[in-house]
């Protein structure tokens, strides 16, 4: 502990210099520029700005990119926040109390407990990887075809039925995004399925896509459709206090570490990113304010805001860990650090401490600081960016439809995407006009094909024995808590209903 305490103080040394504070600065507003552009998202930044970083020397090259790392993760949040558009499928579940919660006046408080949500996570993840990073590793080596399976099964039924008020409606949903997530080729076999001649859909539908086209231009035809019957679908208004009351912070500080700790072993595996710990982060805030005499959900609950940011920041923050301890990439924004590290003729492993020390010190002292500068900044800039909800209302959603369609198209140059853009968001509009809920849809959607090969896999291995899908304990510990969880919510139904006929 000592020696990694001692390394880091280095680290610290070689990136607090004035210099490399500019350069985050720089990273951080550069990456929150480009995230809230709804359609390209923190991945897209990091993308499009990680080559403007090799120009640089490594130390400052990894202190900007740390800038544009969470930079892009705070602009995510703001798009799902202001506009119901995430710009990474990690801020889906933010999108659901957090838009709710602008649309009342309350976009400022949304915008700061996004902030302090991301900070708490990311800084707490942070120290997690600098001091446990070993311990991250192992984490992931357990993790073999069964267990994936069983993680997405419980993701999948948690998502159903937490997230709906109708288990038959969730369930409904969940079918919608696995048929979706079928199209393209099949991974085991190389058959395509479902693209109807077209060769653009032999990828299948981006995730992009889906998400802009169910969220954003699903919910502009919602708002269009309904603009001369209800006059508060549309009415929007920013308040005068900008910050958190000390009730709030006292509200959304449980959430915040309870989010944390969902996320913090979701980095250290490839399951999927960050969406399946942000979906259980809100699912528990969900259930824990059933509890309460006066419900919040639904009304724009800030612990339904702040446990999915914990969770999406803390959940990016131990990806590092696993990136720079095993060399394993869990999502696609470590995906393009890894090629970063190469660029550099780095390869991130269990040698990277003793081979390039200075430099992954020195990056993990970055990520510190980085926090830091993103909550400087975007804290005062809260109440800016939520004077966007005050443009009129037909100018903002014509925007938002440009935006997403110029977002997509930059991802792809693809028409078919555009049309199947149109296409969900009729969908979109479809399944808010009848009360089906879009979580399960779009979790369905991000962990489908994991959950088919992993199930392919592990029956292939064993030779067809079911069995193997319950042979390990962290298999049977999930299908365990999945059983009990499923128990409790018909329980809790059944007392609930025995109320209602006394």
């Amino acid at each position: 502990m000592g020696d990694q305490l001692g390394n880091l103080m280095n680290g610290f040394a070689n990136a607090l210099t004035p210099m490399n504070l500019m350069w985050v600065f720089v990273g951080c507003l550069l990456g929150t520029a480009v995230g809230v552009l709804p359609g390209l998202g923190s991945s897209m930044a990091v993308a499009l700005l990680l080559p403007v970083t090799f120009s640089l020397d490594p130390v400052a090259a990894f202190i900007m990119f740390a800038g544009i790392y969470y930079g892009g993760l705070f602009g995510d949040s703001t798009t799902a926040i202001l506009l119901n558009t995430p710009g990474n499928s990690s801020a889906i579940a933010s999108t659901f109390e957090g838009h709710r919660m602008a649309k009342r006046g309350r976009a400022p408080q949304a915008l700061a407990t996004s902030a302090i949500g991301a900070f708490t996570g990311g800084l707490l993840a942070t120290i997690l990887v600098a001091f446990f990073a070993p311990v991250l590793a192992d984490l992931a080596t357990v993790f073999g075809p069964a267990e994936y399976f069983a993680l997405a099964v419980v993701a999948f039924i948690a998502t159903a039925a937490v997230v709906s008020d109708s288990a038959v409606k969730g369930i409904a949903a969940l079918g919608i995004g696995l048929a979706l997530a079928l199209i393209g080729i099949d991974g085991i076999s190389g058959a395509s399925r479902f693209t109807f001649g077209l060769p653009s859909l032999l990828d299948g539908i981006d995730i992009v896509v889906i998400t802009v086209g169910l969220l954003a231009l699903g919910e502009v035809l919602h708002v269009a459709s309904r603009i001369h019957k209800d006059s508060t679908a549309t009415a929007m208004t920013v308040g005068k206090r900008p910050f958190l009351s000390k009730g709030e912070f006292r509200e959304a500080m449980p959430a915040w570490l309870r989010g944390t700790a969902w996320g913090l072993p979701f980095g250290a595996i490839p399951a999927g990113g960050s969406e399946i710990p942000t979906f259980l982060a809100f699912g528990t805030e969900r259930r824990l304010d059933r509890r309460r005499k006066d419900p919040q959900f639904g009304k724009g609950a800030i612990r339904g805001l702040a446990a999915p940011e914990a969770a999406a920041n803390a959940t990016a923050g131990s990806a590092m860990g696993s990136l720079l301890a095993l060399g394993l990439p869990t999502s696609a924004t470590a995906a393009i650090m890894l090629a970063a590290f190469q660029q550099y003729g780095m390869q991130p492993g269990p040698l990277l401490f003793t081979r390039n020390g200075d430099l992954v010190w020195a990056l993990l002292a970055s990520l510190f600081i980085g926090m830091f500068v993103l909550l400087i900044i975007n804290l005062p800039f809260a109440p800016l960016w939520a004077k966007l909800l005050l443009i009129p209302k037909p100018y903002l959603y014509a925007g938002i439809t440009v935006f997403a369609a110029l977002g997509v198209y930059a991802t792809s140059s693809s028409i078919v995407d555009l049309v199947l853009l149109v296409l969900l968001g009729l969908l979109g509009f479809v399944l808010r006009r009848f009360g089906m809920p879009l979580a399960p849809v779009l979790i369905a959607v991000i962990l489908g094909p994991l959950a088919e090969t992993s199930l392919r896999r592990t029956l292939a291995v064993s030779e067809g024995d079911a069995g193997a899908l319950f042979a390990s304990g962290i298999t049977l510990t999930l299908y365990g808590l999945l059983a009990v969880g499923i128990v409790w919510v018909v329980i809790s139904k059944i007392r609930g209903r025995a109320r209602v006929d006394i």
